[in-house]
């Protein structure tokens, strides 16, 4: 198959990739945990499934500056939680952080990179780390979104969840800072659980050619 750059989110069936009133203490909401119940503790084994292979195929992680001020909050990752934790420590893969600016302070150092060049350039450095393993960009949503219109996804794995919130975060804003780059995707493969379609997509531009060079 090869190394893959993959955008991987949890998504309601109205389109947010977070509830309202996201923060520090709830990063998807307080009404927005539904979107991750899939992986935690509503978890089926057909879901466990979808986690371990994803998982195993992963060599590096990419996400934004907000997601990152999430995971490496007071109620955010730690040896138990958290991209890779069921690996050994030393075999977690390593996250890369698309940010503006180095944090004066990190909880948890040693999980982090920080680029200041753009998302091209935190997708170069998470490749060569990633070796033959995929490079999963993870959140949050302006992120996953600039990957996608950017042209420098392969793959898109979305896991539909089955709730309506209403508002926050959405995925593909009516409006916004630039208009969408026109895509079409051919679905690769689907797997359905009561908590979530998990549906997985290869990216083309317009005409049909992959986003991206063949790796």
């Amino acid at each position: 198959m090869g190394q893959r750059i993959v955008v991987d989110i949890s998504i309601s069936l109205d389109g947010y990739v977070t509830a309202p009133g996201a923060d520090l203490r709830h990063g998807v909401g307080p009404a927005g945990e539904v979107l991750h119940h899939w992986a935690r503790d509503g978890a089926t084994d057909r879901d466990h499934a979808v986690i371990d292979a994803a998982t195993a195929r992963t060599g590096s992680v990419v996400m934004g500056r907000r997601t990152f001020e999430f995971v490496d909050g007071p109620h955010g990752w730690d040896h138990t939680v958290g991209y890779g934790a069921e690996r050994e420590p030393d075999e977690a893969p390593p996250v890369f952080v698309v940010t503006g600016s180095v944090p004066g302070t990190v909880r948890l150092r040693d999980r982090f990179t920080f680029v200041t060049e753009g998302l091209a350039a935190a997708l170069e450095r998470a490749r060569d780390a990633a070796g033959e393993r995929d490079v999963v960009i993870m959140g949050g949503g302006a992120t996953a979104r600039s990957a996608l219109l950017d042209g420098l996804a392969d793959t898109l794995t979305v896991h539909l969840v089955p709730a309506i919130l209403g508002g926050g975060t959405p995925l593909f804003p009516a409006s916004g800072e630039r208009p969408p780059s026109p895509l079409t995707l051919t679905r690769t493969d689907s797997v359905s659980t009561p908590n979530a379609d998990h549906l997985t997509y290869r990216v083309h531009r317009t005409g049909g050619t992959s986003s991206t060079r063949q790796h």
